[in-house]
C-alpha cells in the first residue's frame, strides 16, 4: 500500500477490540480461541497501520474491569499476553515497532511487569511505529492515579492545568488519538482513553475484532477522512460546532 500521512489520515489510532468472544461463540469454540484470533487481528492491523504511515496505535487489551470475569478466562488472557509479547517482540524488532504498556502496574505478576519493561526496553530505539498495549488500564482508573501524584507533588489547586493533568497521565509522551475505533457493535467508549478522547473522531463497527481485516480499517480511515474536525471551532461552512 504505501500510503503516506498526510493530513486526511490519523496520526494516532485508539482500538477498542470488542468481539472475540461472541466469535468463539460464533464458531463453536471455546472464549480463549476468540482471543487468540484477535491477537492475530492486531498484529495485522498494526502492520497496515505500518503501510498507511499511522506512527501510533494504541490497542485495549485488558481493562481494570474484565477482572470481573471469570478466573479461567482471565488466567488464560494473561497466559496469552505472556506468550504474544515473546512472539510479538520479535516482529516488533522485524518491523521497526516501538512498544509501550498503558495501564497500572498494580495487581499485576513481578514477571509480567518484568517483560514488558523489558519489551519497552529492547525497542525503545525502534521508529516505524509506536504500539501502545493497554493492559490492566482503565480511564478513570487512569485520572485517579494522576490526581494522587499530583497531590503528593504538593502542587498547589490553583496551579493545576491540562497540561499538569496530561504530564502525569501513565504515557504522557503519547499524543491524543485522533481515530477511535470501537468493534463489535458496542456504542460505548468502554472506560478507554476518557482524557484523551475529548476530541477523538469515534467510529463504531459491527464487524467482530477477530473478523476486522485490511478492508474493515480502509473504512475507518476513510470515515476519518470525511470528517471535519473543529475542536469546538467553526467549521470551513461557518456553523458553529455543537
Amino acid at each position: 500500500m504505501n500510503v503516506a500521512l498526510n493530513n486526511s489520515y490519523p496520526r494516532h489510532v485508539a482500538i477498542i477490540m470488542d468481539g472475540n468472544g461472541r466469535w468463539a461463540k460464533k464458531h463453536r469454540l471455546p472464549r480463549i480461541a476468540g482471543h487468540q484470533k484477535g491477537a492475530e487481528s492486531a498484529r495485522h492491523v498494526i502492520e497496515n497501520l505500518i503501510e498507511y504511515g499511522v506512527p501510533y496505535v494504541t490497542l485495549y487489551v485488558f481493562s481494570t474491569e474484565n477482572w470481573n470475569r471469570p478466573r479461567e478466562e482471565v488466567e488464560g488472557l494473561f497466559s496469552l499476553l505472556e506468550a504474544n509479547l515473546k512472539e510479538g517482540l520479535a516482529i516488533a524488532m522485524e518491523k521497526q515497532a516501538r512498544l509501550h504498556h498503558l495501564g497500572n502496574i498494580t495487581g499485576l505478576e513481578g514477571d509480567l511487569i518484568g517483560k514488558l519493561k523489558e519489551a519497552e526496553e529492547i525497542t525503545r530505539n525502534n521508529t516505524s511505529i509506536d504500539v501502545v498495549l493497554a493492559f490492566n488500564y482503565g480511564g478513570r482508573d487512569e485520572l485517579v492515579e494522576a490526581l494522587r501524584k499530583i497531590a503528593a507533588s504538593g502542587i498547589k489547586p490553583g496551579d493545576i492545568t491540562e497540561d499538569t493533568i496530561r504530564d502525569n497521565l501513565f504515557c504522557p509522551g503519547i499524543p491524543d488519538p485522533d481515530l477511535v475505533i470501537s468493534t463489535g457493535g458496542e456504542m460505548r467508549l468502554s472506560n478507554f482513553l476518557l482524557w484523551q478522547s475529548a476530541y477523538a473522531e469515534i467510529y463504531f463497527t459491527p464487524v467482530l475484532w477477530p473478523e476486522f481485516d485490511k478492508k474493515e480499517l480502509a473504512k475507518a480511515i476513510e470515515f476519518y477522512s470525511s470528517r471535519q474536525r473543529r475542536f469546538g471551532g467553526l467549521g470551513d461552512e461557518g456553523v458553529e460546532s455543537e
